[in-house]
């Protein structure tokens, strides 16, 4: 019975906290859910305000549809295409816009290979992008990496299919 009130409780609140949310949008004149609003939209209206979790997940979803957060590598290879560079000069620009914003570049790759030397591979595949934000301009205090090899797949498979989207670099608002 304890656990149907506790339920009940925490439900009835975040039913409270949507409706409060809809209406501040709906009175601010935008309509819809907002979740492909940018920050920059969506000022709150007088004491109502983000939370912080809030913003930062919204900052994420502008960064990852209109910037792109992920950058891929051919096998065996932590070198920048084209591609690659054009993206991380988007990310350059963006986190010129947003000067608080820190990132994290988190290296992976595909599932052939030691799981040592998969790390050190994502490892490198990380700093290939840091080091290209820093030559755009962007302070190494506000960039970290981190590695996760094999470890965190993003396609499941063995085939070249899956492999190119395994080797990759995602950059995460970390702030």
């Amino acid at each position: 019975m304890r656990r149907f009130v506790v339920s009940f409780t925490a439900l009835a609140a975040l039913m409270a906290v949507s409706a409060c949310s809809d209406q501040a949008l709906q009175s601010s004149g935008v309509s819809g859910s907002g979740s492909g609003m940018a920050p920059q939209q969506s000022r709150p209206m007088g004491n109502q305000s983000l939370s912080e979790a809030e913003r930062l997940a919204q900052m994420q979803r502008e960064f990852q549809t209109s910037v792109g957060d992920r950058v891929y590598y051919a096998t065996d290879s932590y070198g920048l295409s084209a591609d690659s560079k054009a993206t991380l000069d988007r990310q350059a620009a963006f986190l010129r816009r947003y000067p608080t914003i820190m990132l994290r570049i988190e290296g992976h790759a595909d599932e052939r290979g030691t799981r040592e030397y998969n790390l050190a591979l994502g490892d490198r595949r990380a700093q290939a992008a840091k080091e290209y934000l820093l030559a755009q301009g962007i302070a190494s205090n506000r960039l970290s990496t981190s590695t996760y090899g094999k470890e965190r797949p993003e396609a499941i498979g063995s085939s070249e299919g899956a492999w190119s989207k395994n080797r990759r670099a995602v950059s995460v608002i970390a702030q």
